[in-house]
Order: C-alpha cells, then structure tokens, then sequence
C-alpha cells in the first residue's frame, strides 16, 4: 500500500511539471506571437524586436517560476532556474540552431548587449562571493534594463534602426486579437509556472535531488522551451538578428528583470557553490560569443556543435 501512493505521488508529481511545462510553452508562444505583431506594428527592426519583446516574452515563464519560487520559499530553484537558462540558451539553443544552419550577424551589431550580459553576471559573481543578492542591487538591475529597452525602442522605432538587411511582413491581425493573444499568455504563464515549481519541488523531494540542481536542469531546460521554439521559427524564416537577438536578449532579461525584480520584492541569499561551478560557466558561455561573432560575422555548425559539446559536459558535471 505504502510503495502504491508513493508511485502515485511521484505520478502526480510528473503529470504536474509536464501540464505546467504546456501550460509554459503555451503561454510564451502566445504572449510573443502577440508581441511581435505588436511591434511590428511599431515598425520596430527584426534584431530590436529579438532584442527586447521576443526575448524579453520568452523570458517570462522564468520570471512567472522564479517569482513564484522565491515566494513559496525555493530560492535555490529561483537562482538555478536564471542560470540554467542563461547557460542552456547558448549551449542548447543557439548550439542546436547553428548546427542546423550558418547564423550571420556582426559583433558590431550586439557588442552593446554582451556588454551588458557580461557585467550583469560579473555583478551577480560579487554577490555570490557575499552570499546575497541585496535590495539595492535588485533595483539598479531593474533601472538597468529599463534604461536599455526605452533606448533601444526610442532608436530604431519607425526604422530608424539597422535592420541588417532583413526584412519583416507588416501584421494582418486585428489589434483586438492581439492584445487578446498577449493577455491569453500571461494568464497561461501564471497558472503553468505555479503548476510546475509543485511538481518540481516534489520531485526533488522524492528522490532527493538538491532544488539548485532541479532549477539548472529540470526548471532550466522547462522555461528556455519558448526561447526554442522562437528561435527555430525565427530559423526557418531565415532571421538571424532575430534569434541570436532573441537568445543574448533573454539572458539579458534573466539577470536583469527576473533577477532584478525577484531581489527588489525579496532579498535572497546565493549559494558558494554557484560561484565555484555554475556562474563561471555562465559567464564562459556568454565570453565565447565575442570571437565567434566577430571573427565569423556569426555562427557556423562547428561552433553549434562546441555549444552543445560543452552545454552536454556542464550537464554531465551536474550528476
């Protein structure tokens, strides 16, 4: 009796991170597809529109987990949720499109932003080293990236911009259904992320798994699913700006909105172990986009499978 509630425990448990990983994807396909249209309708560049509302739409099912996580007192799933993502949007995601296809786009076109990404983790190294992530830091993330997304808007708006030579169809749905499809996803992405942190927590407690490691890998991989599944749209239509936009953007908006956000509501302490293991890697990740893109102008598939190569032995070490 005893081994029969807890297979149907563990059952229940699964069957809720997968309904809040749907839920999740759900969610973030459809508060982008409404975002982009909406945008477009702004005459925003397809790279801008990578750099900010694609990726900033596919970064919300992190924001919903890590709130909530943070609020049901997980901080470890939270942390490790931003982190893996960031690590897993470089190794798996932008790993697995540049091995399907060459992407091009210029270092001169993103220099600002890995900048940013850079800096942002160094900051959140620091933080580790001290073992929290204080209010104020959490505030001057948030100013951070307001700061960058109203430039950005207010510069390429109306395409004043560098496009780099692609091209974006104007919308033919109707603005009420836009903002329905927005306001859909949001509520999706409330509901799918409550979901998933349960089934989540409650797998680590079945079969004693640290909630760091459940939030770099399980938690990770669940959330970056609408960053894979914009990335591989933005593939087909043959828009590098845009998902290379959409990959260095949702890490941008991991450290400085969820982070930020996340340590403004509520201070929260930050394991040794990430300083020594999982923000180095981090940070390497981000670090090799630089001589990639500026010697290569973009992404080539021997430098897809270096992304998955090394996103398989961070995986491994984890174990």
């Amino acid at each position: 009796m005893h081994t029969d509630v807890y297979f149907s425990s563990v059952l229940m448990a699964f069957l809720a991170v997968a309904g809040g990983l749907t839920m999740l994807v759900s969610g973030g396909e459809a508060l982008v597809a409404g975002a982009t249209r909406l945008a477009r309708r702004l005459g925003m560049t397809p790279l801008a529109i990578g750099l900010t509302v694609v990726a900033f739409g596919t970064s919300v099912p992190e924001l919903s987990v890590s709130l909530n996580a943070a609020f049901q007192g997980h901080p470890d799933i939270m942390i490790g949720n931003v982190v893996g993502s960031n690590i897993a949007n470089i190794g798996l995601i932008l790993g697995c499109c540049a091995l399907l296809a060459p992407l091009h786009l210029t270092m001169r076109e993103v220099w600002f932003e890995l900048l940013l990404v850079v800096a942002g983790s160094v900051l959140l190294m620091f933080c580790s080293g001290y073992g929290l992530f204080p209010r104020s830091m959490g505030i001057f993330f948030i100013l951070t990236l307001v700061s960058y997304t109203l430039f950005v808007c207010r510069t390429t708006i109306n395409g004043n911009g560098d496009n780099s030579g692609e091209t974006l169809r104007r919308p033919s749905m109707a603005l009420p259904l836009v903002l329905l499809l927005i306001a859909g996803g949001l509520v999706l992405l409330s509901v799918g992320s409550s979901l998933f942190i349960r089934g989540a927590v409650d797998i680590a407690r079945f079969f004693r798994v640290s909630e760091l490691v459940i939030g770099l890998t399980l938690a990770a991989v669940g959330t970056s699913l609408p960053e894979l599944a914009s990335s591989l749209a933005a593939l087909r239509h043959r828009q590098s700006g845009l998902l290379i936009g959409n990959v260095i953007g949702s890490n941008m908006f991991n450290l400085f909105m969820v982070l930020g956000l996340t340590g403004a509501i509520r201070p929260f302490a930050l394991s040794g172990e990430l300083l020594r293991r999982d923000l180095p890697v981090m940070l390497a990740f981000t670090l090799i986009l630089i001589p990639v893109l500026h010697r290569n102008g973009g992404t080539r598939r021997r430098h897809g499978v270096l992304f998955l190569g090394a996103y398989a032995a961070y995986c491994l070490s984890l174990i």
